[in-house]
């Protein structure tokens, strides 16, 4: 934990250990109790939910560029894009922006993504 809040994380892939038959860990004996597991990843995953949210949160009134990957999934008349530090922004803009870099402001973070807008120049 204590590394998790030095090096900043704010995404992980993390799962509950799990025997791979055929490999050497998987004649180990596994002493830790599944609730044990399950709390231990449950604390992990909320503290680096929280660094993320604290690190998206801080991007509200920046500038980011972000490139355009197609329409937004909740809504088709937004586009979505990714920042350089892998954020979801959703935005309102044409549909002749995906593929490109363009200059978005970030106007608020939610749970899993941001919401923003075009740069003047964009628009």
């Amino acid at each position: 934990m204590n590394l998790i809040e030095e090096v900043g994380f704010d995404a992980s892939f993390s799962f509950l250990y799990s025997r791979r038959p055929g490999t050497p860990a998987a004649e180990l004996p596994d002493p830790t109790p599944h609730d044990v597991k399950l709390e231990r990843l449950q604390r992990l995953q909320a503290r680096i939910n929280l660094q993320a949210q604290a690190l998206s949160r801080g991007m509200i009134g920046t500038r980011q560029s972000v490139l355009i990957e197609g329409a937004s999934r909740k809504d088709a008349a937004e586009l979505c894009g990714r920042t350089a530090n892998n954020r979801m922004v959703n935005f309102p803009g044409p549909q002749d922006l995906i593929g490109q870099f363009v200059n978005v402001t970030i106007t608020a973070a939610l749970a899993h993504s941001l919401r923003g807008e075009l740069t003047p120049a964009f628009v």
